[in-house]
């Protein structure tokens, strides 16, 4: 464990000391014991809602599927995910809906909701129309998994 936070065993990137999931590659960070807080991380970890900062944006990062490690911006008012060429988070799979979901800044919370896919979207194994997202909420759009985070634009997360 380092002095300022946790480096991701995966990609090396330092975290704040409390990370349950690194916030450039959403590898899940055990603590050097190898133990880790149950109710926090795993598969779906259940975690509060968590609105940026000064500085801070909302952002998606790929942790399975083609594209895994690929780091997306929720910087807009309206960030469209799908299959659609023009999507703002292009996932190419037949999986994926043309226009499959949306994440919108609701005040200083990002709201995702499915619009209309065929397959579904799934924050923390659970099907939904909208739901505000937490720090660490595992995003399932066709085969691609998500992790949601907070951190600084253009740095690390």
């Amino acid at each position: 464990m380092e002095a300022d936070g946790v480096a991701c065993p995966r990609c090396s990137v330092v975290n704040a000391p409390e990370a349950n999931f690194c916030t450039a590659c959403g590898a899940e960070i055990v603590a050097p014991d190898g133990s880790h807080d149950e109710e926090t991380t795993g598969l779906f970890p259940q975690v509060g809602v968590d609105v940026p900062g000064p500085g801070e944006v909302g952002q998606l990062i790929i942790t399975r599927g083609a594209t895994a490690g690929s780091k997306y911006s929720l910087s807009g008012a309206k960030v469209q995910i799908g299959r659609h060429p023009d999507s703002d988070i292009f996932l190419d799979d037949v999986t994926v809906s043309r226009r499959h979901a949306e994440v919108t800044l609701d005040g200083r919370q990002y709201v995702l909701s499915d619009v209309g896919s065929l397959n579904g979207t799934y924050v923390d194994g659970d099907r939904i129309e909208s739901e505000v997202l937490r720090e660490g909420a595992q995003i399932q759009v066709g085969k691609f998994r998500l992790v949601f985070v907070i951190g600084v634009l253009g740095g690390p997360a």
